[in-house]
């Protein structure tokens, strides 16, 4: 047991880094995590590995009785015709006000989830970046969103250094 401790510790350590906003780049203030519960679908992404090839991708949010927000992802995998999920919890990094939470899919494991622009009278949209420019997500209440929202999104991230030519629209059909 103390064994496992040493050798999960310096990775803890190095992974709570991983639960911030990359430099530069500011959370979403005055954030209201009521109005941010429910299901957001997935409108463009940049690739990483654990969503590769997967149409159809939702996110939705509810409250925990700890405080936290219990989050389920879900994915379709076209190659497979299969459905795939993931169960994960989030947390506010400091207050709760500020759209900066570590969100963990594989305890003891924490990255940044951070809301960076929002549709702030309605909630009707947001931005989303990781610990690091290489994780960014456009998400939307609706499957779809206008093209301008889009390109003021997309316009958004180019200023703040992220690799729009890269982003995958995701395919919504069920």
């Amino acid at each position: 047991m103390i064994k496992q401790t040493l050798i999960l510790l310096p990775l803890s350590i190095v992974f709570a880094g991983c639960a911030s906003a990359p430099s530069g780049i500011q959370p979403v203030q005055n954030f209201e995590i009521n109005r941010y519960l429910g299901t957001w679908y997935e409108i463009a992404r940049l690739d990483h590995s654990f969503e590769r090839g997967l149409t159809n991708v939702s996110a939705t949010y509810s409250l925990r009785k700890d405080g936290g927000i219990d989050v389920l992802n879900k994915g379709f995998d076209e190659r497979s015709g299969k459905w795939k999920q993931i169960k994960g919890r989030a947390y506010f990094v400091k207050q709760n006000n500020v759209a900066s939470l570590k969100v963990t899919f594989f305890w003891p494991f924490y990255g940044g989830y951070n809301v960076i622009a929002l549709d702030n009278e309605n909630y009707s949209y947001a931005l989303v970046c990781g610990p690091g420019r290489s994780y960014l997500w456009i998400l939307a209440r609706e499957k779809t969103i206008s093209p301008d929202i889009t390109a003021k999104l997309v316009k958004i991230a180019e200023t703040l250094n992220f690799k729009v030519d890269n982003l995958i629209f995701v395919k919504h059909n069920m």
